[in-house]
């Protein structure tokens, strides 16, 4: 249950408070199968997260994984990719707390508030963590909580509001529109793989690692559903037009003006407690990836002298998050952090497979996905499928990110080498 409860933790941020309104605008009612299919998604990938786990029980998570079984330059693009995915995410939940915020009060749309608001979030919490990893695990227990209570709020009354004519299908939805749909979807699912990256350190893995599984997928699916459900009964085909803040509406129809105050306000709070954590924690994987030399750049492994923190991977993680948080808005930018975690999945479904093949000692110890190669294989065509939906120019900007720290990566090791063995 400890498991479970972490990997909920982990996976409940902030997509599910705006994401309702964004797959109803192309699924209506429907919206149920995206939830079904991002679910059974995680499953499969989860099951070759513990497999791997159990094997390579090493610090890294899932740089650890790819690197342990393709080498330094795959685990280079994984780490690489892992920050990418993360900060863009964060940006993402940036920008959804400011459209939240932005619909109490009107001042928010402003670029420029907004704008210091992005200093305030990133670099605040930067500060925070540069003077001491206990402040900043203060501030998430402060405010963890209270992130589920909204959404309980939400299914507890709401439940006695809907309406069954709104859940009747106009038509079946296409593949296309589940892939499209669901990519973005992916956003509210992601971040399971933290919860087991210390899998080979669990009791009894075998039989605790694939039950943790279960019990968290299934209650995430249970409570999205219910919210998905709850809000498309209540708000009908309106729900597509609160994009911004469709729960606050859900609430204001169910308890009036103080519900929409409340409900607003718990989802800014439940925000800023994922985005906290994610910037407490993620420097950190920069630091340590940089440290074990997968990425070559020893200032990021640098600590400071008086505080005893990554400072420098800190200050680089906060710059990047500000600086996407600028550039763009939600939708966008969680559809850039999911398929960069899709990647991610795709490596460590890959891993697996090669793990079956390969005569590793003590594998026959370790956690066993049911299905055999099955698993890894499905998930594969499953998350190609899925980022063949991405866009043509999105599918560009990704393959020039991913040549571009490829010749960052062997000019690194280049002068890495060269420094190593002067003539």
């Amino acid at each position: 249950m400890g498991l479970s409860a972490n990997i909920i933790n982990i996976i409940i941020g902030g997509g599910i408070f705006v994401l309702p309104a964004t797959i109803a605008a192309s699924l209506g009612s429907a919206s149920i199968v995206a939830y079904l299919f991002c679910g059974g998604v995680m499953v499969l990938v989860m099951g070759c997260f513990a497999e791997l786990g159990s094997v390579f029980t090493g610090a890294g998570g899932s740089y650890n994984y790819i690197k342990s079984s393709f080498g330094v330059y795959p685990g280079f693009i994984t780490a690489l990719l892992i920050v990418l995915a993360s900060f863009s995410g964060d940006a993402a939940v940036a920008n959804a707390i400011a459209d939240i915020l932005g619909t109490f009060i009107p001042i928010f749309k402003e670029f420029w508030i907004r704008s210091i608001f992005f200093i305030i979030l990133f670099f605040g919490f930067g500060t925070l963590n540069i003077i001491g990893l206990k402040k900043g695990v203060g501030f998430v227990k402060l405010v963890t909580f209270l992130k589920l209570i909204p959404l309980f709020l939400i299914i507890l009354f709401g439940s006695k509001e809907i309406l069954p004519s709104s859940f009747q299908w106009e038509s079946i939805p296409s593949i296309n529109d589940v892939g499209e749909m669901s990519l973005i979807l992916f956003f509210a699912f992601i971040g399971a793989e933290k919860g087991l990256s210390l899998s080979g350190e669990v009791k009894n893995p075998k039989k605790t690692i694939p039950r943790a599984i279960a019990i968290s997928i299934s209650a995430i699916l249970i409570i999205y559903i219910f919210v998905q459900i709850i809000s498309q009964g209540i708000l009908g085909e309106s729900l597509s037009k609160f994009d911004k803040n469709p729960l606050a509406e859900v609430a204001l129809n169910i308890f009036g003006p103080i519900g929409f105050t409340i409900m607003t306000m718990g989802a800014a709070i439940s925000m800023i407690g994922s985005l906290s954590s994610k910037i407490l924690s993620m420097p950190r994987v920069i630091y340590a990836a940089a440290k074990n030399n997968v990425i070559p750049i020893k200032k990021l492994a640098k600590v400071h002298k008086k505080y005893a923190t990554p400072f420098i991977s800190i200050i680089l993680y906060a710059s990047l998050g500000f600086s996407f948080a600028i550039m763009g808005g939600f939708k966008e930018l969680a559809i850039i952090s999911s398929a960069s975690t899709l990647l991610i999945y795709l490596g460590i479904s890959l891993a697996t497979l090669k793990l079956k093949t390969s005569k590793t000692e003590n594998i026959s110890d370790g956690y066993k996905v049911p299905g055999g190669f099955l698993v890894p294989i499905i998930s594969s065509v499953i998350i190609i499928w899925l980022l063949s939906k991405l866009s043509l120019d999105k599918i560009g900007i990704f393959s020039v990110v991913i040549l571009l720290l490829s010749i960052i990566y062997f000019i690194l090791r280049f002068f890495s080498q060269k420094s190593l063995n002067p003539k």
